[in-house]
């Protein structure tokens, strides 16, 4: 869980996204017709290109690695550096090494950290469905976020291929291309290795567009892939996975009962029993995976981690838990201080009913920002609209099943990503026909709003040279629509970089100033901690450091000083002297 303010250079952008939005609103207005002739050409050379539907597929998919891969050099391959992600790491390292969970280190006190199980075994605190795709990318390619960069370009596949399934092939083939602008390119969900979102926004892609051509054809096909995308739910974030799956699940039991193009219950149940068996596959996998990492295979992901050390609850309705003892300053400050403020802000009527409003707000802007809601002044007929009534429904379960949840950032939401892009993409469509006093307002508007997506990748590209970026920490909230990979995470890399160069094994104990950040961890370490050509530990008392450097005494100890700029890296000191006992 990441908690951090919003960016400024998000912020920036943002108001300029909004500028934007209010003179192409006020162009729509006083010249309806502005180079209708000039769209009219692009369109009809679109419509032909969508129509030919798995072209148009493949076009949404092959082109976000393409352009991502593109901008390399102005946006290299991100660093980790919030918590998250080197928990994530974590897992990926060691399922990469054939684990599925890594002995207790034997000082594991100094190697405590957010997010990482230390007993009863070392493993990540998530479920491990994102760490396995992490994995894969580390062991094919040497580098995770190929993986990442791999999900990115089936999501944004799987996007036109479940929007062919409610809307004309033209709008399935624009919720793609919106889908590589705001998510594929500029996003957090591309620019690190937070959460999984982008294979949780496959799964509901699979599942979304599968169900809708299943309850049509009854082929074994759609079946399977509703069932993959219920695995993937299951093995990454399975409480938001579920909110999608009940109304899916609803959906499927009313057509077995008494859908027209259902087939006979034999057939039925002879296609049904490998999709089945595989979702049951899954669990099944999970549960071991919990007994080997916690010992029971009742034990989900976080209940430890949380037992431990959080404080703050889940749910708006549970109470804050006994603040347990901390070892650390800065992990008391995170669990007990920044966490709790969370669960205060949400208390009583008005808190719940604002931080719901700020939850709905960074969905918005999040996935359409200032540039696509004028559309949102048909959601009335949206919400009217038979034809995605299901969905509607989808979204309503969604803001219920939100609506109790403490803590929301935008990864959480991820399976539903699809979702909000079928409706805004059938307000465009309700927008375009829009003609107040006989004037084609809307059909102008519509037109603009793609554009000025269009325009303002373009203007995040130069995002450095204009000056729009100056913080250090991003916020993941509304503003993290167009963050990119940045310079966060480069003093610590900069750091274990240096350190990887000297000769022999190294020992980086590290030192925080008493108002260190508590989201700038530095304590992370690979699945096998006494492997490393660079272990970090915490300092903690005289008596446990001078263990740490008994038991490391192979190695060099180095004091880093992360509050300083740059960064003090020393020889430890007395290190040489326990050294030489």
């Amino acid at each position: 869980m990441v908690h951090s303010s919003a960016s400024d250079r998000g912020t920036i952008l943002l108001l300029l996204e909004a500028g934007l939005s209010a003179i192409a609103f006020a162009i729509a207005f006083l010249w309806p017709r502005l180079a209708s002739n000039w769209f009219a050409v692009i369109e009809r050379a679109f419509s032909r290109l969508a129509h030919r539907r798995r072209l148009a597929v493949a076009l949404a998919g092959i082109s976000a690695p393409l352009l991502r891969l593109a901008l390399l050099p102005l946006f290299p391959i991100p660093l980790p550096f919030v918590h998250d992600e080197f928990s994530f790491l974590l897992a990926a390292d060691t399922f990469a090494h054939g684990r599925l969970a890594n002995p207790t280190p034997a000082m594991w006190t100094h190697f405590e950290t957010f997010h990482v199980t230390m007993l009863p075994t070392y493993v990540s605190m998530y479920f491990p469905g994102w760490g396995l795709v992490l994995a894969a990318g580390q062991v094919i390619f040497g580098n995770p976020w190929f993986a990442v960069l791999c999900v990115n370009t089936l999501m944004c596949a799987a996007f036109v291929w479940m929007l062919q399934a409610w809307l004309p092939a033209e709008w399935a083939l624009l919720g793609g291309i919106l889908a590589v602008i705001r998510l594929s390119l500029f996003s957090y969900w591309i620019n690190s290795y937070l959460g999984g979102a982008a294979l949780l926004a496959l799964a509901g892609a699979l599942l979304l567009g599968a169900l809708p051509r299943l309850m049509k054809t009854g082929r074994f096909r759609y079946g399977l892939l509703i069932a993959i995308g219920v695995v993937i739910l299951a093995l990454t974030r399975p409480y938001e996975g579920l909110l999608l799956c009940l109304p899916v699940a609803g959906a499927l039991v009313h057509w077995s009962c008494k859908g027209k193009t259902r087939p006979a219950p034999a057939v039925l149940l002879r296609r049904a029993a490998i999709p089945l068996a595989l979702v049951v596959a899954g669990l099944a996998w999970l549960g071991y995976y919990d007994y080997r990492a916690y010992g029971n295979p009742t034990t989900l992901p976080y209940t430890v981690d949380r037992a431990t050390y959080g404080v703050t609850p889940y749910f708006v309705w549970q109470h804050l838990r006994p603040v347990p003892h901390y070892r650390y300053d800065v992990m008391r400050r995170f669990y007990a201080v920044r966490e709790v403020e969370a669960f205060t802000d949400i208390q009583g009527v008005t808190g719940f009913l604002r931080e719901t409003a700020a939850k709905a707000i960074q969905g918005i802007l999040f996935f359409g920002g200032f540039a696509l809601m004028a559309p949102l002044m048909m959601t009335r007929r949206v919400l009217l609209d038979h034809r995605v009534r299901f969905l509607v429904l989808c979204l309503l379960v969604l803001a219920a099943g939100l609506s109790i949840e403490i803590f929301m950032f935008l990864h959480y939401i991820a399976p539903f990503a699809v979702v909000f892009y079928a409706l805004g993409l059938q307000a465009m469509r309700h927008l375009r026909v829009w003609k107040p006093e006989g004037r084609p307002v809307g059909l102008t508007l519509v037109r603009l709003c793609v554009t000025l997506c269009v325009l303002m990748a373009g203007l995040r590209l130069f995002a450095v040279p204009l000056h729009l970026q100056q913080d250090k920490w991003p916020g993941l909230e509304s503003s993290a629509t167009w963050i990119g990979p940045g310079r966060w995470g480069v003093p610590r890399a900069q750091v274990e970089a240096r350190l990887e160069r000297l000769p022999g094994p190294q020992l980086a104990i590290v030192r925080y100033a008493p108002d260190h950040n508590p989201l700038d961890e530095w304590v992370y370490n690979r699945a096998d901690i006494d492997a490393s050509k660079v272990v970090w530990a915490r300092e903690e008392n005289p008596a446990a450091d001078r263990a740490l450097l008994r038991y490391y005494r192979n190695r060099t100890a180095w004091l880093v000083d992360p509050d300083t700029t740059p960064p003090t890296v020393l020889p430890y000191p007395g290190s040489s002297a326990v050294a030489a006992r």
